[in-house]
């Protein structure tokens, strides 16, 4: 699933500003899947404007493909919508959006002839928190969409369906999309009510990587998403149902590690997923033909058999991911205000608009609010301080039960954390004690937390911190750039310094 995800330091070459927006998204997606061969492609109305014309232009642009490739049977188009108990500001770009599906089905039934493939019938539902929520989509289109179609508008039986023609389809599927501790959690609770309140002949479910990972750290999203689909296993067992999940990931370790050297780790780690996300760092950071390589592998090779079943050891795993998170909190107290400083300096690859996010403009620490995960992790990687390690020092606590539940779980780890490890500078750890420019907070508590964390890598894990290969001793370099840059408060040249560094490691963050 080819994503508008923001994660690329790279311009595509067919994009002639930094943002890409209006026609170039529509002709992103043609692009995922033609030449990168993605079979869907997510239209994110969430936050951003987005073309609502996009199945017009590319059936009408890219024709003699779309006659090959059917749009809603060969390759998909899937609309992340806002979700409407959450949004402050524009509630209604949720209903504009469903009200879109029936457009889109006209113009392709135009395009095609007589068909029956709806070019757009699922949608992806952020923050799903119960199967309510779910529902709701659900009766909204099915109540708000195509039951107006007999609404009456003129005397005596004179009903819209007769000025605007059928509504098709008549009903969409809802993908939620999960987030939070409680909902990942709490998942078999949640999908099993979904499936009685609904009965679906199947059910896509997405587990969030990503902001987990921005929410608890790096292990607590890991454990999260293994014990959700731990759960989903169970679930398809007992019901009988099927269920396929998806995994929303980036191309650094901290949010996902879908990158080409990873690809065998990646699909074993997460076993039993259907789906995974190609964000933009992936597609413009990389090669072309690494990233076509990437999407045939995954295309050839997902799902990777079962998930783990990690029923005897959950318990335990929540209880690990749960000191994890506090000990990433406590880092985060202290480093809050110089991350958010940071991250003005990340560049926008994308058109957006605030909208509400559990950590990226809701969630705060202190006064502070915390950037989203992209620009979060890219401001931690510009200062040589990799966020992988965030919380390390709980690992050298754990009993031996404990870390060997862990271990077993998160079977990738060190590999992970070996890969981040090429990109932290014990030399910027110094430059930024000695800059003055770094809040006394972030210099005298949060670091040395981070100098803890390192140590359990160094001394517990047998990594070697610091670069091991001449492109991470020019990130290094980079990033040193970067800091004294920023401390003299020359800004341009700084964004540009973090920019190199993040074309170096092939991800913004």
């Amino acid at each position: 699933m080819s994503t508008q995800h923001p994660d690329n330091a790279s311009i595509p070459p067919w994009c002639d500003s930094e943002v890409i927006e209006g026609e170039k998204e529509v002709y992103e997606a043609y692009y995922a899947y033609s030449v990168l061969g993605c079979q869907e492609v997510m239209w994110d109305s969430e936050g951003k404007d987005i073309d609502p014309h996009v199945v017009r232009k590319l059936l009408t642009g890219y024709p003699s493909f779309f006659k090959e490739k059917v749009l809603g049977r060969d390759v998909f188009l899937t609309y992340r919508i806002p979700n409407p108990m959450l949004e402050r500001a524009e509630k209604k770009v949720f209903l504009e959006t469903l009200q879109a599906i029936p457009k889109h089905f006209d113009v392709a039934r135009q395009f095609y002839g007589e068909g029956e493939h709806a070019p757009v019938f699922e949608v992806i539902l952020p923050f799903t928190s119960s199967h309510k929520d779910v529902v709701r989509v659900l009766r909204a289109y099915s109540e708000a969409v195509v039951g107006i179609e007999n609404v009456r508008v003129d005397f005596p039986d004179v009903t819209l369906a007769e000025l605007v023609g059928e509504i098709r389809p008549k009903t969409i599927n809802v993908i939620p999309l999960f987030e939070e501790w409680s909902s990942l959690t709490n998942l078999d609770s949640l999908l099993f009510k979904l499936l009685e309140a609904t009965s679906p002949k199947y059910l896509r479910v997405f587990l969030a990587r990503s902001d987990p990972a921005l929410h608890y750290g790096l292990v607590p999203s890991v454990i999260l998403v293994k014990v959700a689909l731990s759960k989903i296993r169970r679930l398809i067992e007992k019901e009988r149902v099927d269920i396929y999940p998806i995994v929303g990931v980036g191309s650094l370790p901290f949010r996902g590690h879908l990158s080409p050297s990873n690809l065998e780790n990646f699909v074993e780690e997460y076993k039993g997923v259907n789906t995974v996300t190609i964000q933009c760092g992936l597609k413009y950071d990389y090669p072309e033909d690494d990233a076509k390589m990437v999407v045939d592998y995954l295309n050839r090779n997902l799902p990777k058999g079962e998930a783990d079943d990690l029923s005897q050891t959950e318990q335990t795993l929540l209880s690990v991911a749960s000191k994890f998170k506090d000990a990433y909190y406590e880092f985060l107290t202290y480093a809050a205000k110089t991350i958010e400083r940071v991250s003005r300096l990340v560049p926008a690859r994308r058109a957006r608009r605030l909208h509400v996010g559990l950590f990226g403009y809701s969630r705060m620490i202190g006064d502070v609010a915390m950037p989203r995960a992209i620009p979060f992790t890219a401001s931690l990687y510009s200062l040589g301080l990799p966020p992988e390690f965030i919380g390390l020092r709980v690992f050298g606590t754990l009993k031996e039960d404990e870390q060997r539940a862990m271990l077993d779980a998160y079977r990738n780890i060190k590999e992970d954390l070996r890969f981040a490890a090429e990109f932290f500078s014990w030399r910027n750890l110094d430059t930024i004690r000695e800059s003055g420019a770094f809040d006394k907070m972030f210099v005298e508590s949060a670091l040395p937390l981070l100098v803890e964390d390192v140590k359990v890598a160094e001394e517990v894990m047998g990594l070697k911190m610091g670069p091991n290969s001449s492109v991470a001793r020019r990130h290094e370099n980079s990033t040193n750039d970067f800091i004294i840059l920023f401390s003299e408060g020359k800004m341009e040249e700084a964004k540009k310094a973090l920019v190199k560094a993040a074309k170096l490691r092939r991800s913004l963050g």
